[in-house]
């Protein structure tokens, strides 16, 4: 049986940490920066946390 692969594309998005939780780069920082509010730009600069509905799905994309 051949090994199964990793989703490369979810291999870029997310992050695994220590601890076993998935990280999340925030959306709506790519473009359009100039009307939104310095405090909202860094906030969306940090990451986040995958939502529990949504980790068995990206679990199974990383195959973990």
């Amino acid at each position: 049986m051949p090994k199964v692969k990793t989703k490369s594309s979810a291999k870029k998005r997310f992050k695994l940490t220590g601890s076993g939780k998935i990280r999340r780069k925030h959306a709506y920082k790519s473009h359009i920066l100039t009307k939104k509010e310095t405090k909202r730009k860094r906030n969306l600069t940090k990451m986040g946390e995958v939502h529990e509905s949504d980790v068995s799905r990206v679990k199974d994309m990383l195959r973990i």
